[in-house]
C-alpha cells in the first residue's frame, strides 16, 4: 500500500475558525487563531496511506481481501458509476491531541479549544494532499475522482468502520481503533473515494461535496 506522508507548511486559519465554532462570532481576537495555527505546525507528525481496489456497483462490494461490501443508500449513490475506489487513512499523530488535553487540564480553555479546532483543520489539509497524490495516480489510468466519504457520513454508519479500517491499511501508518469505533490518534480520518472513467468533459456527472449529503445538523462545521 503506497505511504504518503504530506508535508502542510501552513494550517487554514479560516477553517480553524470554522472548527472552534467561530465562523460567525465577531470582535474575536485573530491572532489567537493565528497562534493555535502555528503551534499545530510544530507538533503535526502527519502520516497518510491509501490502497486502490477494484469495485462492483452492481453487488456494492469492494474487491478488498476479504472484500468490503458497502451499506448505505447516500454512500451507494455516491459511488454509482465508479469502477474503482480508493480506501485512504491520514493522520496527524499523538502530540497534538496530548497538547491540547494538557492545555485544557490546566485551565486554558481557549487556547486548547483553538489548538483541537487547528488540529481538526490540519488533518483535512492533510487528506487533501493524500487526495492530490491520487488523483495523480489515477489520471494515468484515467479516472476521475469523486469527493471523500467517512464512516458516518450521511447514512453510511460508522458500524462500517470495524471493517474498512483495516481496508485502508491504517494500522501500516500506526492507527487504531478502539472498542466504540473512535481512530486512534484521535485526529485522523478514513474514507473512500470513487474513482471513474473519464468519459467527456460534459458526460461525467458532477458530484458536489455539500453538507446537504450529512444528517449532523448539529455540527460546528456545518457550512
Amino acid at each position: 500500500m503506497p505511504i504518503y506522508n504530506a508535508q502542510i507548511l501552513k494550517v487554514d486559519v479560516a477553517e480553524t475558525r470554522r472548527y472552534a465554532g467561530l465562523k460567525k462570532a465577531q470582535n474575536f481576537d485573530e491572532k489567537n487563531i493565528s497562534d493555535a495555527c502555528d503551534e499545530a505546525l510544530l507538533l503535526l507528525d502527519v502520516r497518510g496511506i491509501y490502497k486502490i481496489y477494484d469495485y462492483d456497483c452492481a453487488s456494492h462490494i469492494v474487491n478488498s481481501a476479504p472484500p468490503f461490501e458497502i451499506f448505505g443508500n447516500s454512500i451507494i449513490k455516491h459511488l454509482a458509476g465508479c469502477e474503482k475506489v480508493a480506501c485512504l487513512a491520514v493522520t496527524v499523530g499523538e502530540n497534538i491531541e496530548l497538547e491540547v488535553t494538557k492545555k485544557f487540564a490546566a485551565g486554558n480553555y481557549v487556547s486548547s479549544v483553538l489548538l483541537d479546532a487547528a488540529a481538526t483543520a490540519a488533518v483535512e489539509q492533510a487528506a487533501d494532499e493524500l487526495e492530490k497524490a491520487i488523483a495523480r495516480v489515477a489520471a494515468k489510468e484515467s479516472l476521475k475522482m469523486r469527493w471523500r466519504f467517512s464512516p458516518g457520513y450521511g447514512d453510511w454508519q460508522l458500524e462500517n468502520q470495524k471493517k474498512f479500517f483495516y481496508v485502508t491499511g491504517a494500522p501500516e501508518i500506526g492507527m487504531s481503533l478502539t472498542e466504540s469505533l473512535m481512530l486512534v490518534p484521535r485526529k485522523s480520518v478514513t474514507a473512500i473515494i470513487g474513482l471513474e472513467k473519464i468519459i467527456s468533459d460534459n458526460q461525467n456527472i458532477q458530484h458536489k461535496k455539500s453538507c446537504a449529503n450529512c444528517g449532523k445538523i448539529n455540527c460546528l462545521a456545518r457550512s
